[in-house]
Order: structure tokens, then sequence, then C-alpha cells
């Protein structure tokens, strides 16, 4: 069996100004999103460094070979002031590569990162309204995320695993969704509804077939998780799903026929859907009164790669 050892630094929070701006983004109708200025390029990083060498250390108290996590900490701060290029997966791969470069009793490098996002804040300008360029607001919602394994392989290094994210995303959809015709026995106490409101919170994942396009450096061939995020929304809006799983499986759908340079996607869905306390309002011919639901929560975890799309088509024929 394969020993687990490894040690590293979390929380390692990284605030860059004025980095590469991100272009060339693919057009898709489901959003208007078009680049990012990177005036702020922020994330928190988690790094986990690996080596054999590094066994005496745990085994006998010898530190010789140990490179202090604060070390690590600084490292990446100091190597974000280098990083000439403009997405998180990129920043996470060099990073990983100059560890490996500068450390040679190092083996495999584990990193990942959850971007801080700062909003664009419009100010009044020439009449109208421009996005400053100097204050932006902190937001607490949903983030893109990034991890990315490298590792020595003879006499080079090599990226050999990556994975892109948007995690947190929380969308609640006031009516329009249904759940019905399942199983029913004497465990079910659960009501059937034919027109509910529906509040999930998602997380998704993707993976590139070309790592180029995570770095960003190919035309058209970068994921932005905004538009992932658009995407989502986009479909939870169109469709009257009869539950979260085929929910996702439509938004799975949607993302791989709209970038064809994916591999694969990656759900973990949360169903938090509100509970009803009043049915019927008498001044409103819709409204209703809802609360926070009880603490046990449904989950779906399920993950696309592009064979199922060619099942679809199949299937349609």
């Amino acid at each position: 069996m394969k020993r687990t050892m490894s040690y590293g630094k979390a929380d390692v929070w990284v605030y860059r100004t004025y980095a590469k701006p991100l272009t060339g983004i693919r057009f898709i109708p489901e959003s208007t999103f078009t680049g990012r200025r990177n005036i702020l390029f922020g994330m928190n990083v988690k790094v986990a460094v690996e080596g054999d060498a590094f066994f005496s250390s745990f085994k006998e108290g010898d530190n010789t070979l140990v490179v202090a996590t604060d070390s690590m900490k600084n490292f990446i701060l100091k190597h974000a002031g280098d990083y000439q290029g403009a997405t998180q997966e990129g920043f996470l791969e060099f990073v990983s590569h100059r560890l490996l470069e500068t450390y040679s009793h190092m083996t495999t490098i584990n990193i990942s990162g959850e971007q801080i996002p700062f909003e664009e804040l419009p100010v009044p300008t020439n009449g109208s309204f421009e996005p400053s360029p100097l204050v932006f607001r902190y937001s607490l919602n949903e983030q893109a995320g990034a991890s990315i394994e490298v590792k020595r392989e003879k006499d080079e290094i090599a990226t050999t695993n990556h994975v892109s994210s948007l995690k947190g995303l929380k969308l609640i959809k006031v009516k329009g969704s249904s759940f019905f015709g399942y199983v029913k026995d004497e465990y079910t106490t659960l009501p059937e509804s034919f027109d509910r409101p529906l509040f999930i919170f998602l997380n998704i994942d993707w993976r590139y077939n070309n790592l180029e396009d995570a770095r960003g450096n190919t035309p058209d061939g970068y994921v932005a998780a905004e538009q992932v995020r658009d995407i989502a929304c986009t479909v939870f809006h169109e469709q009257k799903s009869p539950s979260i799983q085929n929910l996702i499986y439509r938004i799975g759908t949607r993302i791989l026929e709209r970038f064809p340079q994916l591999l694969e996607v990656v759900f973990e869905s949360n169903n938090r859907t509100w509970e009803t306390i009043l049915d019927e309002i008498p001044a409103s011919q819709e409204g209703k009164v809802f609360t926070e639901p009880r603490p046990p929560y449904g989950f779906q975890c399920f993950s696309m790669t592009r064979d199922d799309l060619k099942s679809d088509g199949e299937s349609n024929k």
C-alpha cells in the first residue's frame, strides 16, 4: 500500500493587482461575460508537497530537508508577482513547477485555489456610468476554483491532473419545478409536488482535453466560471425540471455542447428548498410564505462526459 505522506500550507491569501487581463473568451448565447480586467486578481491557496525525503522528519524528527510551511507561503506570494498569465489555473501550475524546480527532493505538488471575487462598481463618468477602475466590492457569492497536480517524472516536471470549478452557486426558482412519481411505502411522508419553488446549491467541476486551454493560451479555449454559472442559471430558468437529477443532467449537457474543449463535467448538488408555511395569501394571486427547511438535506452527485452527448444524439435519431 502506498503511504500517505504530505504536508503544506493552507489559507495563503494572495492579492495581485494589475495582472494580465483575461481576453479571448468564446461567446455563448447564455452569457454576457466577455473577459475580466484582472485589476484585482485574488485567491486563497492551499499547497501540499510530497517526497520520500520527508519520511525522516516524521519518523525521526529530522528537519534537515523540511521546507517550513511559512517558507511555502512566502514562495507563493513572491511568485504571484512573477506570473505573467491571466488564469487561476495557470498561476497554480506556474507556482507548482517553480517549487519542484527549486527543491529537488520534492516529488509531487498538489495545489488548489479559490478565487476571491471582487465585483466591479459603476460610477458616474462623463454623463453615464462606467465600471470604476479603482473601487471594487468584495463578494460573498460563488467562487471560481481550481486544483492542479504536478509531479517529477524522471528528468521532467509534468502536470498530471487538473480540475476547474465553480463552488457555492446558490439558485432559487420560485415556481416551475416539480417532484412526483417516486417510490411510496411505509417510510414516505413527503407529499408530491407539481409546481414548487426549488432552492439548490451547486458545485460544478470541469476538465479540459488540452491543458493549454486552462492556461488561457489558446483563442476561445478558456472556460470562465462566470459562463458556467450563466449556463446553469439559463437552463434553470428555461426548463420545467421534474427533479434536481434531471436539472443537473440538462445543465451538464448544455455545458458540454457549448464547450467542445471540455472532457468532463462533475456536479454536487444540494436541495435546500424552503418549507411552505402559507400556501395561499388572500390578497395575492400567487404569493406564498416560506421558511428555512429542517436540517437534513438531500444531495446528488453526477458526472458527465462527451459520451453522454453521443448517446443523447443516438436516442434522438
